[in-house]
């Protein structure tokens, strides 16, 4: 099994009965979701597609989505899978970028579907998911009308899967290149490391344009479980499902794992939640209280992982590393984001390349078999990023004496006043072991003369009131002087991007507007 072709004709063959999808209304058993993949993969090879070709998808999580993946998985078409809540500039220039010659869309999209058409010289093949299902150029009249038999194209290793473009946080958006061979040893890591069972069912509500979702939905698949798919995230929505799907596996991105912990806390109705055995949450490190809350509610069923687009999967700290009343040692790993996965190396390295010791802060470089081909159309960020083989993550991190990697900041999130290293993730865990503090964020802000001064940005649990200087007197009691906020914000929400973290460029940059140095 070489290619993601070839897991789902295997899929389609040895899981033919048993369930693979339900959406809302629909299911499919895994024999017949095959079939509609190779309709799809058949009727765009008609419509003139041909291998790596680029099959661009703007629609938020449904059944279609996940066929669509599937086809260009089976025949080696590149899918870009854009993300909907990007503004439509920015997506006619993700397309200007990779130039779709198919654009697979939901009709509440189709005003962007039009700029995009408008823009992008290649693209071809329109075809419209709507509820109606009519029409010569909806989704479901095109896949009725092919054939239903395997492709006569098959994908291979080195083809390039996915193209995946970043949240832009730095420099834009760029396309990360997957490989096929790379995904599917992301699919074996993941499903062998995060302790998944043929028996699953699975709930995927992290959106299909990032990669978390994707990933996830293919682990589960690839053992024969069935996914329970949603489009959006509500709290009461996904308890609900959770009872009545007795869904056994989940994927959370932290913060959504607190707003269910929160909805529980809240809720006048109670929830059997007895089913499930296994939630993976990624995306950024789980903040240590809700993670304690989360255990408490649920037990050790958590599993972490540590990846990003660039490359897949990097460490994992399974279940039975959560032990929140055990050693020092171990309750001091539960801010870990693990050991390295079977097959990955890690180095934490210094600013001079040289290696850190154990327990010195530094860059975190992985080695891996998940790692990606390089960016599209970009060169010059390829070799910057991949350096003999080793992925500059561009975040901090340290190494302990049996291999748990500690992910203390982003290169560009460190705060650097009066000429000391102020790491945000350390202020920030302070903060949110407040009792008053649901969620907390650390900025670097101008200051004339420090160079740069801590700035909390803080959002309190519901019907609690807190000063700003109690705030700062209560991180001065708990960290060195130097690493305390110098001062207070308080919002009703933090801005997020779409997988879930923080988004600080967005807090940071009022701040930081007008000024010839700039903190990105």
């Amino acid at each position: 099994m070489q290619t993601l072709g070839d897991l789902i004709r295997r899929a389609g063959i040895i899981h033919g009965p048993r369930p693979a999808l339900v959406y809302g209304r629909r299911s499919y058993t895994y024999a017949e979701h095959t079939v509609r993949i190779y309709r799809l993969a058949n009727a765009l090879s008609d419509k003139g597609l041909r291998q790596q070709d680029r099959v661009a998808v703007l629609a938020r999580n449904c059944a279609e989505y996940m066929e669509a993946f599937g086809a260009a998985e089976v025949v080696g078409f590149i899918l870009v899978n854009l993300n909907v809540r990007l503004s439509e500039p920015e997506l006619v220039r993700i397309c200007l970028d990779c130039q779709p010659s198919c654009l697979i869309f939901a009709e509440e999209f189709a005003g962007i579907a039009k700029a995009v058409q408008a823009a992008v010289s290649d693209l071809r093949v329109l075809v419209r998911i709507d509820e109606a299902q009519s029409g010569e150029d909806s989704y479901e009249a095109l896949v009725q009308a092919a054939s239903p038999e395997s492709p006569t194209l098959y994908s291979k290793p080195h083809h390039i899967a996915h193209l995946m473009y970043t949240s832009g946080t730095t420099g834009g958006p760029k396309g990360v290149m997957l490989t096929h061979r790379a995904f599917v040893e992301a699919v074996r890591i993941s499903s062998h490391e995060g302790g998944v069972q043929p028996t699953e069912r699975a709930l995927i509500v992290m959106p299909f344009f990032h990669l978390g979702g994707k990933l996830e939905q293919m682990g589960f698949s690839f053992l024969g479980g069935a996914i329970i798919l949603r489009s959006t995230f509500d709290p009461i929505e996904i308890l609900e499902t959770i009872e009545r799907e007795r869904i056994s596996a989940a994927h959370f991105a932290p913060i959504m794992i607190q707003r269910l912990l929160d909805a529980l806390e809240t809720s006048r109705r109670s929830y059997d939640l007895s089913s499930l055995r296994l939630v993976h949450y990624a995306s950024a490190p789980m903040p240590a209280p809700v993670l304690r809350r989360a255990l408490d509610r649920f037990g050790p069923i958590f599993v972490q992982v540590y990846g990003m687009t660039e490359c897949i999967m990097g460490s994992t700290l399974k279940a039975h590393q959560h032990r929140p009343d055990g050693s020092e040692s171990d309750q001091r790993r539960l801010s870990s984001a693990g050991q390295p996965c079977f097959g990955n190396e890690v180095r934490i390295v210094r600013e001079d390349g040289t290696s850190c010791g154990r327990d010195e802060v530094g860059e975190i470089l992985i080695r891996s078999p998940t790692l990606m081909l390089g960016y599209w159309n970009k060169t010059s960020a390829t070799v910057d990023a991949l350096q003999d083989g080793w992925y500059a993550t561009q975040d901090l991190g340290k190494l302990d004496d049996e291999g748990y990697l500690y992910v203390v900041d982003r290169k560009k999130d460190m705060i650097i006043s009066g000429g000391e290293n102020i790491h945000s993730w350390e202020v920030e865990e302070v903060l949110r072991a407040h009792p008053s503090i649901a969620e907390a964020a650390v900025i670097a802000v101008p200051d004339a003369e420090w160079g740069e001064a801590v700035k909390a940005c803080v959002v309190l649990r519901h019907g609690r009131s807190l000063e700003g200087d109690a705030v700062i007197e209560y991180c001065r009691a708990n960290l060195a002087s130097y690493k305390k906020p110098r001062s207070v914000d308080f919002f009703s929400e933090l801005p997020r991007l779409f997988n879930g973290k923080i988004d600080k460029k967005t807090l940071r940059a009022p701040y930081w507007s007008g000024r010839d140095h700039q903190v990105s």
